[in-house]
């Protein structure tokens, strides 16, 4: 039988066992057509290390087709606290390269995967934590979410994406200093910058996150791959390329069963498909 877990008064399938990995460090459950992955590290503060990175990377390779959409939220009072440093280990150069590019890859399978992702985020998202949750495309935030992206104080330096990620959201100057100086941002200045799309009462970010998830279920899917795949490839192109990207998009996507079926209840309703 299938285990059923309740989380916030819901209860949930834990799909786990039908993928065939035992998760130790994130909880995966559905809801209707709705995936959740919770990361379930509360006592290092959801902190990341390899063992949470590959059971990330394994929950989107095994995402089931029924899934349309996905939450990722933490257990415990902080989203994410970056890099686990406990479990960090000094590399050279070439070993230092070769773990972000680790990241990057794993990051790109939820940027870039099959469906919209939904972050749920409450307080702080650092650092790593940072980088994970501007993978996803929609998020959500609590009024005691914060930010901070605290490499340059600790000598180090991003790699797990923020420059592409987060720069392009808040720009690099505001990055840079963000860096230089470890300033801390709250809930509403978030939301202002962008790095959240809305901001929730404490206590109620997933059940927000949920509603908008269950929302982009209702569009078509292949829809919803085109916008996930395409919008933030063509944001990075020249002008021209991105008209072109934009209209092999538009093309594929109005190709759908859905698509059809829309326009032709648009042309019933407004009584153009009887004059034609």
């Amino acid at each position: 039988m299938a285990n059923v877990s309740v989380w916030m008064g819901q209860s949930v399938l834990n799909p786990s066992e039908a993928v065939g990995m035992e998760y130790t460090h994130i909880k995966p459950e559905t809801d209707g057509n709705v995936g959740i992955l919770t990361l379930d590290r509360p006592s290092k503060f959801n902190a990341i290390n390899h063992g949470l990175l590959f059971e990330i990377e394994h929950y989107f390779d095994t995402l089931p087709d029924a899934i349309g959409a996905v939450v990722i939220r933490s257990s415990g009072q902080h989203f994410c606290a970056g890099l686990d440093l406990l479990e960090h280990s000094m590399r050279d150069a070439a070993g230092a390269m070769h773990e972000c590019r680790l990241w990057h890859r794993i990051f790109d399978k939820i940027e870039y995967g099959s469906v919209p992702v939904v972050a749920a985020m409450n307080g702080g998202v650092l650092g790593g934590g940072m980088e994970l949750a501007m993978t996803a495309h929609i998020r959500v935030s609590q009024q005691d979410t914060f930010y901070e992206l605290p490499e340059g104080r600790r000598a180090i330096f991003v790699g797990g994406g923020a420059t592409v990620r987060v720069g392009r959201i808040i720009g690099a100057s505001r990055m840079m200093e963000m860096m230089l100086t470890g300033r801390r941002y709250g809930a509403e200045q978030g939301l202002q910058l962008g790095l959240a799309h809305y901001v929730e009462p404490n206590g109620t970010a997933f059940d927000k996150a949920m509603e908008l998830a269950r929302r982009v279920t209702e569009n078509a899917p292949l829809s919803n791959y085109m916008m996930v795949q395409a919008i933030t490839r063509i944001n990075d192109m020249s002008a021209s390329d991105g008209f072109f990207a934009e209209s092999l998009a538009a093309a594929i996507a109005q190709s759908s069963p859905e698509a059809r079926a829309g326009m032709e209840a648009f042309l019933t309703k407004t009584g153009k498909r009887d004059n034609q």
